[in-house]
């Protein structure tokens, strides 16, 4: 599914958190996307054309992401994410979902499954924020960038500057081959936090609210969790390293044997959706 094709299926609920923009794909059981930090819910376009044959899949975007609308004074913390999460299943009438999280997406799907344990089928994190590792260390200075300079600078140069956006100050550091990013999914993901002020501003709040806080206090509820759970890691990752997957099988009861992807990084489910697709298709059928 290409850019244009995704942004025509988009569809929006409007909840109390906000005007939730979302895309959908199949019949079925639901599973619900959570994506991560600068990205949208096109992230997972390629995901869930392969799992469409199983699911009613559910690509949102975050508060302070992609095309959602967010008043000024709406909270965008992990906490308010969980609660957009469960808003945007009540407005259609979704009871309970197969739960997909990547990078901060993956914490938000942590927070939303220990909140509402009972809406959750099964679950599947990969590379993420985990416990205490969030935000991680190494991404400290593009916090710092964002409250020195401001977000729109910051999106503004790597909408501008394919050779940075693709650099290790841009998104080189989260993909496997960043020579391959284009200048469409750039500004697929970048140009709607800098679409207008009210957006700029969610998304800035949402950086500058990264803390541990959020992730750690889910830990009890993650020991408690009764949802099968596959947790597939990317092994190259300088934000989540692979230890953080099995801190996570360790604490979640139901979780089956880590999937190592070897060489992989943080954004490995968009590089690599067949693989992905697979592990899901097979979660859903045995689970």
């Amino acid at each position: 599914m290409d850019g244009r094709e995704f942004a025509a299926s988009r569809l929006f609920a409007d909840t109390v958190p906000g005007r939730i923009a979302y895309v959908e794909r199949g019949e079925g059981p639901v599973a619900l996307f959570f994506h991560g930090a600068f990205m949208n819910g096109y992230q997972w376009r390629s995901v869930i054309e392969r799992c469409s044959q199983a699911r009613r899949c559910i690509a949102f975007d975050n508060l302070g992401h992609g095309h959602t609308e967010v008043g000024s004074g709406q909270a965008v913390d992990f906490d308010a994410q969980a609660a957009a999460a469960a808003a945007l299943l009540d407005a259609l009438g979704v009871d309970r979902v197969d739960v997909v999280g990547n990078d901060s997406g993956g914490a938000i799907a942590q927070v939303f499954a220990a909140s509402s344990p009972e809406r959750v089928r099964s679950l599947c994190l990969t590379n993420c924020d985990v416990y205490t590792n969030c935000p991680p260390a190494a991404f400290e200075r593009s916090i710092e960038a964002v409250r020195e300079r401001g977000a729109a600078a910051i999106c503004g140069r790597l909408l501008s500057d394919l050779r940075f956006a693709r650099s290790r100050a841009g998104f080189g550091l989260t993909f496997e081959r960043p020579e391959e990013l284009s200048a469409e999914t750039v500004d697929a993901y970048v140009g709607p936090l800098v679409a207008s002020p009210e957006r700029t501003g969610a998304f800035e709040r949402f950086i500058l609210s990264l803390e541990p806080r959020y992730t750690v206090q889910v830990a009890g509820a993650l020991r408690r969790l009764e949802a099968p759970t596959l947790i597939a890691w990317g092994t190259d990752d300088v934000f989540f390293d692979l230890k953080w997957a099995y801190w996570l099988a360790g604490a979640i009861p139901a979780a089956r044997p880590v999937v190592e992807v070897h060489g992989a990084r943080t954004f490995w489910p968009e590089e690599r959706p067949q693989l992905l697709g697979d592990l899901l298709l097979e979660l859903w059928t045995e689970g």
